[in-house]
């Protein structure tokens, strides 16, 4: 079985691969400093809480954002595991072509969800990913990874308001029934979940204006992008679990 491992700046995202069927996925914060020991004890407890024996995990695959992580959770798998995972880098082949100036200074993540929106709805293809930062990329008919936008997370977006701003507390980031806000919570959420709805609309068609293609697919993933989707028409797909298929797909890729 096939462990892919997606780290994140806010969350460390897996799921379990038994061929094409996808059998659980959970996750793991990111910012807790880990030894070795504690991410092989915990991974190993994970993956058995989703009915897997944890012995048959036999291949990993990680992407990663966060460098800090990287020596203790690459050694959990080795330890506990018996695994030498792969990572995801500069090297690893994923059928998508970088053609910006400094193609390093793309993030795996990005890369990974390139291979999965173009894999499985083709090109050009737009892959917007609602995380610690909403993340727009654009990837042309043949594939090649053309362009990207980043911008403030929906959640990033709201912890610097309250954590800036004495007089706004913390609160759930859903949509009011109104844009018409009478209170502070539903102000906040008002100016988060619209804000994005309309950034994301503007994005979107910039994108196409100044790309020239004149059809071309959107694709969304990232947990909160479950509510922008649901408010746009120009999302046409949101997948959840975008980023493991295209770590799957990654490891397929340079496996066979």
């Amino acid at each position: 079985m096939l462990l892919v491992v997606d780290v994140g700046n806010t969350n460390i995202t897996m799921g379990i691969w038994d061929g094409d069927k996808l059998l659980g996925k959970f996750r793991m914060t990111t910012k807790l400093v880990r030894t070795s020991d504690e991410y092989g004890i915990t991974l190993k407890e994970l993956v058995d809480r989703q009915g897997v024996d944890s012995t048959k995990i036999n291949r990993v695959i990680i992407s990663s954002v966060v460098p800090d992580v990287m020596h203790s959770l690459g050694s959990a798998f080795i330890k506990y595991f018996g695994i030498r995972p792969m990572v995801v880098s500069a090297g690893t082949k994923t059928g998508v072509r970088v053609s910006i100036p400094n193609p390093q200074q793309i993030g795996p993540d990005r890369i990974v969800d390139a291979v999965a929106g173009y894999v499985l709805h083709g090109g050009p293809v737009i892959v917007i990913d609602y995380g610690t930062a909403t993340t727009y990329d654009l990837i042309g008919p043949d594939g090649a990874f053309e362009a990207g936008i980043t911008a403030p997370g929906i959640r990033t977006s709201a912890q610097a308001m309250w954590g800036e701003a004495a007089m706004l507390p913390a609160i759930e980031i859903v949509k009011p029934a109104s844009i018409l806000a009478r209170d502070t919570i539903t102000s906040m959420q008002a100016g988060l979940v619209y804000g994005v709805i309309g950034q994301t609309e503007y994005i979107v068609n910039q994108i196409k204006k100044e790309s020239g293609y004149e059809k071309i697919k959107v694709v969304a993933t990232g947990g909160l992008g479950s509510i922008i989707e649901k408010e746009t028409e120009v999302i046409d797909c949101y997948d959840p679990e975008l980023t493991l298929k295209g770590l799957k797909l990654i490891y397929d890729k340079n496996t066979k």
